[in-house]
């Protein structure tokens, strides 16, 4: 029989947070040294200056127990998604970037912003965007996707994936099954793709299945309901889309991240311990709570009273927890000595180098 703390730790090792101030706070820090917090994604709240990023994550290092280096994360794509400010690389966006034709300038520049990251303390960038533009009318995707063919998408988003892991930093593929042909925004709503499976093995999932060939690191699932795969329910929820279509049909055993589920596509139809659980029985190994302490504790409760009650379920929290430690033990952060150090990383002259080339080559489209 499990003890108390070892299910607060097995469950904590399953969510990864966030928090409305610029500095992490103190319970956060409690909650994360005592295995109840994976690790935290930052945004821009947090991050005013890239500095705050590098002491956020020395922090968040000095909390976190020595065997489970946290997660440090960021949504730093380029174009209309990037957290941290120069002198990080500003990326434009996918659509610009894959505009130049050339995987190997989008890995390059990807090496360097992993690099930057490294240095300032973030292992995870939640990036690429692997979803496919096949709908002008999408209001989230656009111009964050490579492009509106699946090759093209998965040759430009396996250089990027490739370019930030050999810097150190794990990449994620998002959104799975693929947010592409969407109208309508999951932050908002739960949007549909109605469209046959087979179209979406032809279309939709021809980047993941790429990205799993080339190892990429991690995924993150989509808010949106697919009835071609289980009618009703969002892939982030459904075992027939995490744990059928992406483990069985496609191979990947890689650490899989529930998209934040504190958005309404989720929140506004479950509750935030019964969306935790449903999520990690469907496949996925960590959800994303990205802003409020008070669902995370109430996700960290839920996860453990489903534990208490059901066999089949810790063993499935088991397994996801091994695949998250693995990866945060292959990737643990290790920001540079010091924040001048990390700075002159940032303002490198190979930096500075890509940055040039990018804004030479790669014109919107």
């Amino acid at each position: 029989m499990s003890s108390g703390n070892d299910l607060a730790r097995l469950c904590g090792a399953l969510l990864l947070g966030g928090y409305e101030d610029q500095e992490p706070p103190p319970a956060f820090l409690a909650r994360l040294a005592s295995g109840q917090l994976a690790g935290a994604i930052l945004f821009r709240r947090n991050l005013p200056a890239v500095e705050a990023g590098y002491e956020s994550a020395r922090w968040l290092i000095e909390a976190a127990p020595p065997d489970a280096p946290p997660w440090i994360a960021v949504d730093q794509e380029g174009g209309r998604v990037r957290r941290l400010l120069a002198p990080v690389l500003q990326l434009p966006s996918m659509r610009t970037l894959a505009a130049a034709g050339d995987p190997e300038l989008i890995g390059r520049a990807a090496r360097v912003l992993g690099l930057q990251l490294r240095a300032l303390g973030f292992n995870l960038d939640f990036a690429p965007v692997l979803d496919v533009d096949t709908n002008p009318a999408n209001p989230i995707i656009g111009d964050r996707s490579f492009g509106r063919d699946p090759r093209t998408v998965a040759s430009m988003g396996n250089a990027f994936a490739q370019g930030l892991q050999q810097s150190g930093v794990s990449a994620c593929g998002k959104h799975f099954p693929g947010h592409g042909d969407t109208s309508l925004d999951s932050h908002l709503a739960l949007p549909r793709v109605d469209t046959s499976l087979q179209r979406m093995r032809d279309v939709e999932l021809v980047p993941f299945r790429e990205a799993v060939v080339a190892g990429i690191d991690a995924m993150m699932s989509a808010h949106i309901v697919c009835p071609a795969i289980e009618p009703g329910v969002p892939a982030t929820l459904s075992a027939a889309a995490i744990d059928g279509l992406l483990r069985s049909e496609l191979g990947f055993d890689g650490v899989v991240f529930s998209d934040d589920l504190e958005m309404k596509a989720i929140a506004d139809r479950w509750g935030m311990a019964e969306a935790a659980v449903a999520a990690i029985r469907a496949g996925c190994d960590v959800v994303c709570i990205c802003k409020s302490e008070a669902l995370q504790q109430e996700a960290h409760e839920g996860l453990i009273k489903a534990c208490e009650s059901d066999a089949s379920f810790r063993s499935r929290c088991a397994q996801a927890a091994e695949r998250s430690r693995r990866l945060r033990r292959l990737r643990p952060p290790r920001p540079s000595a010091t924040i001048e150090q990390a700075m002159a990383w940032c303002a490198s002259a190979e930096s500075v180098a890509v940055a040039r080339e990018v804004a030479e080559r790669c014109k919107p489209a």
